[in-house]
């Protein structure tokens, strides 16, 4: 190994990383009089890096705070505190013109096909929309690129002038990518983008996603619930519950050694194709209903529901995300032990 080499092994993650996250906070008040000055802690201190060319899969059930971060780190909402770096550019602190010429960049993937798309808007106009917005390409070449990338996300460009009725939803969600993918973006955020979708469509879409990161060398943050697509998809995978990162590390060693009882519910929960093998699992059952984030639980977060928690410490002191293996992040005070 040459000195140089040497040099780019012993880097910090954070230098090798795209984006980087730093104790993003994002608050939503609510309400007045007997509920005034409360807030939805929707995400509440989270950090973590999504590295260069990688898929980082963002995981958690519904209500976790996923799409929330996922719209903050795109700063489709702005955050109430902490820092987004994209590519050492501290997106937090950008307005106006320079913020959004750093949107460029980034895109987003939604989760709606039929809500995310303009029903008034052919899907020509829909797709070429990113291009007049910055003032990329018009006429002809404006023309030429759409069809290049209706081709691309395998749509037939002779439908440019169709509405999006007109469309199944594997089509419309092919109609969202080819926008995302029209102003050749670096990073893109994958908002639950197939679980709307029939089983029968899901794959069509995940394949489609691989096979654009090969090409255009992409780097995404993947959003989802479905943790066995997360499996096939991602790199890294990050585990989220009410507001914070719970787990973080690399995909096959979160599947084979979870340390988080949470991490390990959820797990325990994805079906097994072998009939046998899933009669003789016992899966985990949570006690009870996720907290509100209104009014989040003191100490973890996860005391109230967790099969190993010990008292007090698990409800007064907040275990931080730590490293407990290389490279394999966990914020438990008895990680490893379910």
């Amino acid at each position: 190994m040459s000195a140089q080499e040497a040099q780019v092994s012993q880097a910090p993650a954070y230098e090798m990383a795209l984006v980087r996250v730093e104790d993003v906070v994002k608050h939503f008040p609510i309400g007045t009089g007997l509920f005034g000055g409360q807030a939805v802690r929707a995400v509440d201190g989270v950090s973590f890096e999504v590295r260069s060319g990688e898929t980082l899969g963002l995981v958690g059930e519904s209500g976790c705070g996923k799409s929330t971060l996922g719209r903050v780190i795109a700063q489709l909402q702005p955050a109430t505190a902490g820092h987004v770096f994209f590519r050492d550019t501290d997106l937090v602190r950008l307005h106006g013109e320079k913020l959004r010429r750093m949107r460029q960049q980034m895109q987003m993937i939604f989760q709606d096909p039929y809500a995310s798309l303009n029903p008034r808007m052919t899907v020509g106009d829909i797709i070429g929309e990113p291009l007049q917005n910055f003032g990329i390409a018009r006429g002809k070449e404006r023309e030429r690129r759409i069809n290049e990338v209706m081709r691309t996300c395998g749509l037939n460009p002779n439908f440019i002038r169709r509405y999006p009725h007109e469309f199944s939803g594997g089509q419309r969600q092919r109609i969202g990518i080819a926008r995302a993918l029209v102003l050749n973006p670096t990073f893109i955020v994958a908002d639950e983008p197939i679980s709307a979708l029939d089983v029968s469509i899901q794959a069509q879409i995940v394949n489609l996603l691989e096979d654009l990161q090969d090409r255009f060398k992409l780097t995404y943050l993947f959003i989802a619930h479905d943790l066995s697509v997360v499996r096939h998809l991602s790199d890294r995978v990050a585990v989220m519950y009410l507001g914070k990162i719970v787990e973080i590390a690399d995909s096959k060693e979160i599947y084979l050694n979870p340390l988080h009882p949470y991490t390990k519910a959820l797990l325990s929960s994805i079906p097994i194709p072998d009939p046998d093998l899933e009669a003789q699992r016992e899966p985990i059952l949570l006690k009870g209903e996720i907290p509100s984030p209104v009014n989040p639980p003191t100490g973890c977060r996860f005391h109230t529901r967790c099969p190993i928690a010990q008292f007090p410490k698990c409800s007064e002191e907040e275990p931080p995300l730590e490293e407990k293996a290389a490279g394999h992040r966990a914020a438990c005070h008895f990680a490893g032990q379910l």
